[in-house]
């Protein structure tokens, strides 16, 4: 049986995080009522001149310094023209041959395995309306509606090369693409909303053929496990069309999540079926050195840079490094608390932040910036744990304190609470002499060989004292006393 390669290239539309339009002033506020957000401008009324937003093209730049891509100092608006309904003015201002962003890369990672992909541009556009399938209403039964709020909202397009040579490869690309345009702060990420939307170009050829197959682009896949599914499906099926003596036909494919399978849509335009032309409306857009410069004095630290200083200065495996730095804000967090608590605690903080506080967000749905315990807070509970004030068991229960804002830190808790560490070895050895006593059984089956009776021992302990003894030490007394 014939080996076949999968070829794969990634093209995203990325809503950029402006406040206005890409060419009007009309807001870009997700959630309005239809056609409340579309002015003169977006509507393409006779005499409207479009006017370039300067906040999409700092966007655009700050996407080019993070991927190492060439910032072109003259690029060109074009028409990109087609007919659709949500499409006002009959084209789309885009670019073509003289994109705002040339080259660049971004690094993916495989299990141990790390991978680059090559990116061709990315290209400043606007974006259509939305067309509106479902009952708007009695009046509106078996009718369509358009709604172009949407329309003139700026977009990245990004496309890479056809690097990729698995589902699992354009996944990783595509989570690696969607942290990086959150952690530059120029796109919000949302895909239920549309802000990051991914097109998957897919196609197949023999194992050592070097000429391309024939691709099929499967639109508009806006969550990374429907993407896996889409395209593990299509490149079976165009296995199979092709070990059965078909051929593979250009087209635009759709993929039904329900179904499981991709559904052609129509066939591929190229790009002479758009007849782009240069915008007589808009000058070509000039970006100096000196504004590059200025942007890029703005830029935070990148993820990579971030994860190999938070390895070198704090002490952190590349695992931990990589979890902290899945986001600006997780990485920002995870600092803070360490300032918190103290350099001693770079580990600690690491596990909690990790740990109970990732757990904590994902059982209740919430984002990182609705956690109720700050960074401050999370430091000062590790701090207590570091100085011996309160074991692991005893600062879950300050945490979920801190939770359900039952306290304004971890000290106001521990004092209100009485949840101080017992750590007088007096009191502690009265106790275990009281223990030993009253459990002579578990002590013979003990000093018989069986370890699991000390762990009941050490567990009458801890119950005992309501968690609050040191179980370091009550450990060390028992194996004193039991000899």
């Amino acid at each position: 049986m014939k080996a076949w390669e999968v070829v794969i290239g990634i093209e995203t539309h990325a809503q950029l995080s402006t406040n206005a339009k890409i060419f009007s002033g009309s807001s870009t506020a997700f959630g309005a009522a239809p056609n409340v957000q579309a002015n003169a401008v977006d509507i393409a009324l006779p005499g409207v001149l479009p006017v370039l937003n300067k906040g999409a093209v700092e966007c655009a730049i700050r996407f080019g310094l993070a991927v190492s891509a060439e910032i072109a100092p003259r690029s060109v608006f074009a028409r990109k023209n087609y007919f659709y309904p949500d499409l006002p003015k009959g084209y789309q201002i885009s670019q073509y041959e003289l994109p705002v962003v040339l080259g660049g890369k971004l690094a993916i990672q495989l299990g141990e395995t790390e991978k680059e992909v090559h990116l061709t541009r990315a290209h400043l556009e606007e974006d259509a309306g939305k067309s509106l399938h479902e009952c708007l209403g009695p009046h509106f039964h078996g009718r369509s509606g358009i709604d172009l709020n949407r329309a003139g909202t700026p977009l990245l397009e990004i496309v890479t090369e056809p690097d990729m040579r698995s589902a699992a490869e354009a996944v990783a690309y595509a989570k690696a693409l969607h942290a990086l345009v959150r952690w530059i702060g120029i796109c919000d990420g949302n895909m239920q909303e549309g802000s990051f939307r991914c097109d998957a170009n897919v196609s197949v050829r023999p194992v050592g053929q070097t000429a391309l197959g024939t691709r099929r682009e499967i639109k508009n896949l806006n969550s990374f496990r429907f993407m896996q599914q889409a395209i593990d499906y299509e490149v079976q099926w165009q296995i199979a069309t092709l070990e059965e003596g078909g051929t593979i036909e250009q087209a635009t494919v759709l993929f039904d999540p329900a179904a499981g399978e991709t559904r052609a849509m129509r066939s591929k335009e190229d790009a002479h079926d758009y007849r782009y032309f240069p915008d007589p409306d808009l000058l070509p857009l000039l970006i100096d050195r000196q504004w590059i410069a200025e942007i890029a004095a703005k830029m935070p630290e990148l993820p990579a840079a971030r994860r190999d200083r938070l390895v070198a200065e704090y002490g952190l495996s590349s695992y931990d490094a990589k979890i902290l730095t899945t986001s600006l804000d997780l990485a920002n967090y995870y600092e803070e608390a360490v300032a918190s608590a103290g350099r001693s605690s770079t580990k600690a903080c690491a596990n909690w932040v990790i740990g109970d506080l990732a757990a904590r967000l994902n059982k209740e749905d919430q984002e990182l910036d609705q956690a109720p315990v700050s960074a401050e807070q999370l430091g000062g509970l590790v701090a207590r744990i570091a100085d011996g004030t309160i074991s692991t068991n005893i600062a879950r229960k300050v945490f979920d304190a801190l939770w359900n804002r039952d306290g304004n830190s971890a000290d106001e808790i521990i004092a209100r609470q009485g949840l101080q560490q017992i750590t007088d070895s007096g009191a502690l050895e009265t106790l275990i002499d009281e223990l030993l006593a009253a459990n002579a059984t578990m002590v013979a089956e003990f000093r018989a060989g069986k370890e699991k009776a000390f762990n009941a021992l050490v567990g009458q302990a801890m119950k005992a004292t309501r968690g609050q003894a040191n179980p370091q030490q009550v450990n060390e007394l028992l194996r004193r006393k039991l000899g």
